[in-house]
């Protein structure tokens, strides 16, 4: 429920402040006086397009802010998903644009996106202008209307469940196919180029250790001097290390009887001398193993050029990829030769999805036909009580060729305005104050089966007057036991009946033209009824009719 609008610098409203209640509340003005500014700021509130034209002349930026008792509303989950601190009564939201176009939005002071606060400003207010009465001509709605007072959500989300999977099949399927029919087409190039990849029989590692034999087979010479070299630095007949080391060893010996400290320093020159030995040993085993093998490097420098070869058609830069693309090209080849088989066992759970989404259409149909008969009935009451005893109504359905996200039929919303003519689309026959007469009608069924926490009607009277005009005020009267109801009109008998009664007009200033709205007591209530009964010239007629209308006589 709407509690405060708080507006700043929006198009003619300079400051704007006021509180609202639960109940039935009318707004009244003069055409222009700024009621369709109010209705601006609120469809900014609840995500429409920011404009920087909408900001008053002279001001930087302009605000809106609404209050929401919430506490009916079960938003915990919502909020949470948006890490907004919420209290589960009250709801905060504001908007602000600024001069460069810029917007930003806010709930309960976190920020938010524009699409964040669409999601939520439905849950907040539904604002029925004169526009939206083409609803009634639109499916959506009409099964929307359906699935609300025919409590059809279990059976619409067991059949949209039912609904992706046949999508997810067909898609696999039609996948599936493409690829089998491409697949046969490539199969001769893909066996040529697995059979490459096997005919190479590639080991993962084999690359690296074929170019490092490669760079040593190709420096053999300079690798065998090299070790003979350190051969002969370590054991040569002159200035050995190992010569050197053990005649060191035997010199402090020959002393240690004398001196102990030679214990020691002798252990050490023997272990290394036993060290160089051992490495003097191993370096020349392997001069000595050290051959030039031209056939050796021919056949390593033959096996790299096969792997730079097939890393080059392949455009890979390793063995380990290579192997990769053989078992992929080696799977893709099994699924061709499988494809049939595959095709097959997807046609029979596509087939499956298919009559279990047909089913569960053919229950959610029922249940809406069922919820249509109900609806028209109801509406049909309501319309009697608004001058229409003759109008009659049904939902038509129709199966659609293929099965759609909503059902698997389509809905009309079929009106006959009396007896003698047959009913036809309603969007085609119904007239101006007839389609305004049963969109009420419909509205006020839905808020006793959803729970609506703000209704907010734009001129909804349009093409009615009379004791006509004053029904449809009763109408929304009942509604507003069920959630706030919030009417702009130009008709007095439907103001008279507000529970609260605002006025919006305009006021010249020497800064220019702003507009304010007010909330009237009993006395100035009269003479806005008075004057939208009688017009610019307030009469004493004028003024008792208005007293009658508020049963204040």
């Amino acid at each position: 429920m709407l509690t405060r609008l708080y507006i700043l610098h929006y198009a003619l409203i300079e400051r704007l402040d006021i509180d609202f209640t639960q109940g039935f509340s009318v707004i009244t003005g003069e055409t222009g006086a700024g009621k369709s500014i109010m209705l601006g700021a609120l469809g900014l509130l609840l995500g429409g397009r920011a404009d920087a034209k909408a900001i008053q002349q002279g001001a930087t930026k302009c605000c809106v802010e609404a209050t929401f008792d919430v506490s009916r509303l079960h938003l915990d989950a919502l909020m949470e998903e948006a890490d907004i601190d919420f209290d589960g009564r009250e709801c905060i939201v504001r908007r602000e644009v600024t001069t460069a176009g810029k917007s930003r939005a806010f709930v309960n002071d976190t920020p938010v996106q524009v699409a964040f606060l669409k999601r939520l400003g439905s849950q907040l207010i539904d604002i029925h202008s004169q526009h939206r009465n083409l609803l009634l001509g639109e499916e959506n709605f009409l099964l929307e209307t359906l699935d609300t007072v025919g409590d059809t959500a279990p059976l619409l989300a067991d059949y949209q469940r039912i609904f992706n999977e046949w999508r997810t099949s067909v898609s696999r399927l039609e996948n599936l196919r493409k690829q089998a029919a491409q697949g046969a087409a490539d199969a001769d190039y893909m066996q040529h180029r697995l059979q490459m990849l096997n005919e190479a029989n590639l080991n993962d590692g084999e690359q690296e250790e074929l170019e490092a034999e490669a760079e040593m087979l190709s420096h053999v010479e300079d690798i065998k001097t090299a070790f003979y070299q350190a051969t002969m630095a370590l054991n040569g007949e002159e200035n050995s290390p190992i010569a050197a080391a053990r005649t060191a060893a035997h010199a402090l010996e020959s002393v240690s009887q004398v001196y102990s400290g030679t214990n020691e320093l002798v252990e050490r020159l023997e272990s290394v001398r036993i060290e160089m030995e051992d490495i003097a040993d191993e370096v020349e085993r392997i001069s000595e193993s050290l051959e030039f093998d031209p056939a050796r490097l021919q056949f390593v420098n033959d096996r790299l050029s096969t792997i730079y070869s097939l890393e080059k058609k392949f455009a890979v830069s390793t063995v380990a990829e290579l192997l990769n693309k053989e078992a992929e090209l080696q799977t893709a080849l099994n699924q061709i030769e499988n494809s049939d088989e595959l095709i097959q066992e997807l046609e029979r759970e596509t087939a499956q999805h298919y009559q279990a989404l047909l089913a569960a259409g053919e229950a959610l149909t029922n249940a809406r036909k069922a919820a249509g008969e109900y609806v028209a009935g109801q509406l049909c009451t309501t319309l009697a009580s608004l001058g229409m005893p003759s109008a009659t109504l049904s939902f038509a359905f129709t199966n659609r060729p293929h099965p759609e996200a909503s059902g698997t039929a389509s809905v009309t919303l079929l009106f006959s305005g009396n007896h003698k003519v047959a009913p036809q689309d309603v969007s085609q026959i119904a007239s101006g104050g007839e389609i305004a007469r049963l969109m009420l009608a419909l509205k006020a069924l839905i808020a006793g089966h959803k729970n609506l926490p703000t209704i907010v009607f734009d001129e909804i009277d349009t093409g009615v007057s009379g004791t006509m005009a004053e029904r449809m005020a009763q109408v929304m009267q009942e509604m507003a036991a069920h959630c706030q109801v919030l009417c702009i009109t130009h008709l007095p008998q439907i103001a008279a009946l507000g529970h609260r009664h605002y006025r919006v007009h305009k006021a010249e200033t020497e800064e220019g033209t702003t507009s304010h709205i007010d909330l009237l007591d009993n006395d100035a209530r009269i003479r806005e009824i008075a004057n939208m009964l009688s017009g610019a010239q307030l009469t004493e007629a004028a003024i008792n009719n208005a007293r009658a209308l508020l049963h204040l006589e």
